[in-house]
């Protein structure tokens, strides 16, 4: 039985190959956030995806796998750990990342809003506000 942890190290680092595949960048670094916020503009219109396309099967183990992205790349740049319940039936959208100063983010959660939401959610805005 696999724990969200482990999922999160999993899914995060198939996403990237996957997204390198389709000619995103996909390097853990803050810049690479901008490029999750392309692909979800290309893929998706006002929290739909687009028929037939990548989202169209699977969203919310896309969308899990691009928060694990989100949340590793900032891990990396930052530090901090992650912190998750399996015995949680939400767990995977209430995966935390626990900042090396105490404070806690969500970035499941954040690419999520950023699907349904738009630009307004951005995911390079917020990968930038995490490090200031």
């Amino acid at each position: 039985m696999s724990s969200i942890l482990g999922d999160i190290a999993s899914m995060s680092a198939w996403v990237a190959k996957a997204l390198e595949s389709s000619g995103y960048r996909a390097d853990f670094s803050i810049e690479s956030l901008k490029e999750i916020d392309r692909f979800i503009d290309d893929n998706s219109v006002n929290g739909v995806a687009n028929p037939g396309g990548i989202l169209a099967e699977g969203l919310g183990k896309k969308l899990f796998a691009l928060g694990a992205y989100v949340g590793e790349t900032l891990r990396r740049q930052h530090g901090g750990t992650w912190q998750a319940d399996d015995s949680d039936p939400r767990g995977e959208i209430n995966a935390a990342l626990v900042l090396p100063d105490g404070g806690h983010i969500w970035p499941v959660q954040r690419v999520i809003n950023r699907f349904k939401r738009g630009d307004e959610e951005s995911i390079a805005v917020y990968g930038l506000m995490v490090g200031s």
